[in-house]
């Protein structure tokens, strides 16, 4: 079973960047796509970027295209979200998840869809 711990979560000004990483127990392998959600207080989790493990192909929520990056460190069984350009709605708890199936092809953007999630890091910008 795969255990997955967020960091880099902080108090951040308008404008400001963070990265965020993931750390998973076990080697990430090319049957899995991993992604970050994010959930603000009172609403429902989305999602905010994908990665599929196999070929490194990514996918990200229109709200954040442009100004989030999401990568991956294989050697070190990393994956991170650069966040640029932060702005207040942004704000959340940011949580990494994987997906885990046998000649996954693409990215769910789905919550339900994934096996296994972090505990969660919070991101806060403010004005």
């Amino acid at each position: 079973q795969v255990q997955l711990e967020e960091s880099g979560g902080g108090l951040v000004q308008v404008g400001d960047s963070l990265r965020l990483s993931c750390a998973a127990s076990e080697p990430i392998l090319s049957r899995y796509a991993m992604a970050w959600f994010r959930q603000e207080a009172g609403k429902e989790r989305e999602f905010v970027a994908g990665i599929l493990w196999s070929d490194g192909s990514t996918l990200y929520s229109d709200s954040v295209k442009g100004r989030f990056a999401i990568a991956r460190d294989n050697a070190e069984k990393m994956m991170y979200l650069q966040m640029n350009n932060l702005k207040p709605e942004d704000t959340a708890v940011y949580y990494c998840a994987a997906d885990v199936n046998w000649g996954i092809t693409s990215i769910s953007t789905h919550q339900r869809i994934y096996d296994y999630w972090g505990q969660g890091t919070q991101v806060t910008v403010s004005s």
